[in-house]
């Protein structure tokens, strides 16, 4: 078997050869789902593929994983991804930058560098904190993932058919030395897979919000504009004026994560950085 094969075991080979008649069935497939809100089983199965981070892995830490899915289930996934799309970029605001076209790494780095670049112009103080959460992706609770999206105006129907995917999915890993039985999963949002980056960026956003970074008063205040975090995926930058700032937003947003991620979700203060304006500026 093609080892980039999902859980149904059809290869992507065959869906580069599909007749007219196939290509419909599948229209047909997609377009039932759509009206019942019912997945196929084989199409709530993945397979996970763990990769080891550097050579000598000996402990689970030491590898992350891929997860490899129907390739029918895709064109279904992203018709889903494209309905929410309207939706992240009505919710979303200018910090995260993480999943988002047109935007990555490089963008909050420059931000970084500008936001210090101005600090120094203006002769300010400046604090950065850097935080993320382990395994951020798989302790996405579901039930309150749902409760999330209502929040924030997702349709019911859209709801209730990621509901019912993720309802009863099942998984398996595989390795060089063989396959495991399927298990159940309860909980996450997996790395790879389509509409996770959406989903988890809903998730980070309600969390921030709840936590008061939006509305606080804190962060750096540069050209009329308030600035105290950005973000990349599970990363968080925290900014401020003053160690004590700092603290609270700290303190805000770690507060807030506990209570949202499940019990295995480590929050984790990375390193913190201040940084005093030269005397001329420079």
């Amino acid at each position: 078997m093609n080892k980039a094969n999902g859980g149904d075991g059809i290869p992507v080979e065959l869906f580069q050869i599909l007749k007219d008649d196939a290509v419909k069935e599948l229209h047909s497939i997609c377009q039932q789902i759509w009206k019942t809100q019912q997945w196929p089983q084989d199409w709530k199965r993945s397979v996970f593929i763990p990769i080891p981070k550097k050579g000598n892995a000996k402990e689970c830490s030491d590898y992350h994983t891929t997860t490899l899915i129907s390739h029918a289930s895709k064109v279904m996934l992203k018709i889903l991804q494209a309905r929410l799309q309207q939706y992240v970029n009505r919710e979303l605001p200018d910090v995260p930058a993480g999943f988002r076209k047109g935007r990555g790494t490089r963008d909050q780095i420059a931000n970084i560098r500008w936001i210090i670049k101005k600090a120094r112009e203006f002769q300010k103080n400046i604090y950065f904190c850097f935080i993320d959460s382990a395994k951020a992706f798989d302790c996405v609770d579901h039930n309150k993932l749902w409760k999330i999206l209502k929040e924030m105006g997702i349709p019911d129907h859209l709801t209730c058919l990621l509901r019912n995917l993720y309802a009863g999915q099942e998984a398996t890993v595989r390795t060089g030395h063989g396959t495991t039985d399927w298990f159940q999963i309860g909980k996450g949002v997996y790395q790879g897979y389509i509409l996770s980056p959406c989903l988890f960026n809903f998730y980070a956003v309600y969390i921030m919000r709840n936590a008061g970074l939006e509305e606080a008063q804190t962060g750096i205040k540069i050209a009329r504009r308030n600035i105290n975090n950005l973000r990349y995926a599970d990363d968080i930058t925290l900014i401020a004026e003053s160690e004590e700032e700092l603290k609270s937003l700290l303190m805000q947003v770690k507060r807030e994560s506990e209570k949202s991620w499940s019990k295995s979700s480590t929050f984790k203060k990375r390193r913190s950085w201040h940084l005093v304006p030269s005397l001329h500026g420079k």
